[in-house]
């Protein structure tokens, strides 16, 4: 099997006949096991990238391959899981039954799905709030219990599209530290949209740079802060330098007007 979990080949993504083109030649390489952040203004093509990969958009040009097999194949093969920015539960399942409609799905039969339930349960740290629906959550356990769920039938890959982007700070944080701990303990491959430098310089090994639209790859750095990260990390003379980093990245890959927009929204 291939060291290469994604490899992106001059990827182009054209919206419409004549119309707007959201990615331009993007050629990208995902090990086994990293944690890769895709970073860039609004319009860039982070998003768009992130479905290409995932089967939920065609590309125009070039290849994507997952797995060593194409992004469909892949699909049908469930070899990644999504999570988007609003958790997307169903709010007549409980959290239990959320988590196990993939498992559903795939036909496992019941004493299987509940033994993996409980697993996810208790590494999202749900315990006690099985029989809870989706209303009687938080916005983080929401999310929580998405993340559970597209892990629940251990994906190779997970794809997340600025699943904290709509959280409190402080949750945010938490729930950055909580993602680590589940990425390290399950050997996840994970690319992660975001639009904080500094939640993509804490999680990642890697960060990607994105242009304005047409996005392209303008820089990838890569992050060497220790393992595991904890909150002690942000307060790193380390962490600060990398933001920098990443921040002068995207001022030379595009307008400082990128920049602004970006730390505006963090």
């Amino acid at each position: 099997m291939s060291d290469f979990v994604v490899s992106a080949e001059r990827v182009t993504k054209t919206f419409g006949k004549g119309g707007v083109t959201a990615l331009q030649e993007i050629d990208l390489e995902v090990g086994r096991g990293e944690f890769i952040s895709l970073i860039g203004p609004s319009g860039c093509g982070k998003s768009t990238l992130l479905r290409v990969i995932g089967d939920l958009v065609e590309p125009t040009a070039g290849e994507i391959l997952v797995n060593g097999k194409s992004a469909h194949r892949a699909r049908l093969d469930r070899d990644y899981g999504i999570v988007f920015q609003a958790a997307v539960l169903y709010d007549w399942r409980t959290v239990s039954k959320n988590i196990s409609l993939p498992l559903e799905l795939g036909g496992w039969d019941r004493a299987r799905r509940a033994n993996r339930v409980r697993e996810m349960v208790e590494l999202v740290e749900l315990e006690g709030f099985e029989k809870h629906y989706p209303w009687q959550l938080s916005g983080g356990m929401q999310q929580r219990v998405s993340i559970a769920r597209a892990l629940s039938f251990s994906p190779a890959l997970l794809l997340m599209d600025e699943p904290f982007g709509a959280l409190d700070e402080m949750t945010r944080e938490r729930l950055n530290l909580e993602l680590l701990r589940i990425w390290a303990e399950t050997g996840s491959t994970v690319i992660f949209v975001t639009h904080s430098i500094s939640e993509a310089v804490f999680l990642s090994t890697r960060v990607v740079v994105m242009s304005a639209r047409p996005g392209r790859i303008t820089a990838i750095v890569p992050i060497d802060l220790r393992q595991p990260r904890t909150a002690e990390t942000r307060e790193e003379p380390r962490f600060f330098e990398l933001v920098t980093e990443v921040r002068e990245a995207l001022h030379a890959g595009g307008a400082d007007e990128i920049v602004a927009e970006l730390e505006a929204l963090e």
